[in-house]
């Protein structure tokens, strides 16, 4: 017989439903030396032990309507139909008289840092951004991760955040945070544009840019929660991937779409690009949002770069495949760190060069 939210006040009610409520935790939580980053990647799965985060006493929620019936309730990463959960996997649905209410709550991880704060060393994942020569527009993108070739080692985002859609000149600092978020010319200037490739009316392939460390900035090469790329990797359907960002942090989603062809609006026009990557948010949610432009987009497995987040609308991401990008800018995504600016050469550097370049300077307007 159910029993009423209003019970859970009499002593023997709340003997028994805490007593149920134990013996769920006792079976599915458990420590491990899994860190955040490894817990963020793991697949889906049905198994409970990997699956529930969290047990307590609530009240029963039915297609979003409260019910007034007492419950244990079991947290889980994710809530599978019950027909995609095989018999050995599946949960009581009620324990010692109780009703058995399963919610989808996603990963439970400690609060990670805010990414439009200043970071010394840098981090992939946080805020970056120009100053506005006219002072008309102030803004932050997303500092996607650590490059380098030949003449040194560089923070890799969009052309649109690192050179203002092709309007500034090589050699313009840029900050971290960026001055939307605080940034202090006076201060945080971290690097200088070295080189982005143009935006122009249609065929584009990518929206990205370099800037070269200034001497002493100190970058590592993890982002701000998931860790370092191991590689790169080219995106395929269906694949789970993350990211980090400057606006919504870390998130996760699905490749929809590849050999994708769009137009995107700009500041300085409407520009159509060839051969994209589509994403969409996992659990409904979204993947990216302003502000997160320049976030390096992984494989949630193998922790593979993919793409290089450049643009969205209210359900879909857009994301430039990553070898166009290190092809097109002619560097190599690092995998280890931390490194020192300008590097490579004598004076510089530090451990972690993703192989040898050609080139570095250039770019135009």
């Amino acid at each position: 017989m159910p029993v009423r939210l209003s019970s859970y006040t009499q002593s023997a009610v709340a003997r028994d439903a805490d007593l149920a409520k134990s013996q769920l935790s006792e079976s599915f939580l458990r420590p491990s030396s899994e860190t955040r980053a490894q817990v963020l990647r793991q697949p889906a799965t049905t198994q409970p032990v990997q699956n529930v985060v969290g047990v307590g006493i609530g009240e029963k929620i039915v297609a979003g309507r409260r019910t007034g019936l007492l419950a244990v309730k079991v947290f889980v990463r994710h809530k599978f139909p019950l027909d995609h959960v095989p018999e050995e996997h599946q949960l009581p649905t009620s324990l010692d008289g109780l009703d058995v209410d399963v919610e989808q709550v996603g990963t439970i991880v400690a609060l990670g840092p805010d990414p439009k704060l200043r970071y010394r060393p840098l981090h992939p994942g946080s805020s970056v951004g120009y100053e506005d020569p006219e002072g008309q527009v102030v803004m932050a993108g997303t500092l996607g991760a650590i490059v380098s070739n030949h003449a040194g080692y560089f923070i890799l985002s969009n052309n649109h955040v690192l050179a203002d859609e092709s309007r500034l000149p090589v050699g313009a600092p840029i900050y971290q945070p960026g001055l939307l978020d605080g940034g202090d010319p006076a201060n945080d200037e971290v690097a200088k544009l070295t080189r982005f490739i143009p935006l122009k009316p249609d065929s584009n392939t990518v929206d990205c840019a370099i800037a070269q460390l200034d001497p002493k900035i100190v970058a590592a090469v993890a982002d701000l929660v998931a860790g370092p790329p191991t590689g790169t990797a080219t995106a395929v359907l269906h694949e789970a991937v993350e990211k980090s960002g400057r606006t919504t942090g870390f998130t996760t989603g699905t490749v929809t779409s590849v050999n994708t062809d769009t137009a995107v609006a700009y500041e300085t026009g409407t520009f159509t690009f060839t051969g994209q990557i589509a994403i969409t948010g996992d659990g409904g949610h979204p993947f990216s949002a302003a502000g997160d432009s320049g976030s390096l987009i992984m494989d949630r497995v193998t922790g593979k770069a993919v793409g290089l987040l450049f643009a969205g609308g209210t359900t879909t991401t857009f994301a430039n495949p990553i070898d166009d990008v290190i092809t097109a800018l002619d560097v190599s995504i690092l995998t280890s760190g931390p490194v020192t600016g300008p590097g490579p050469h004598p004076g510089g550097g530090g451990p972690g060069h993703g192989g040898p370049g050609h080139g570095g300077h250039g770019g135009g307007s």
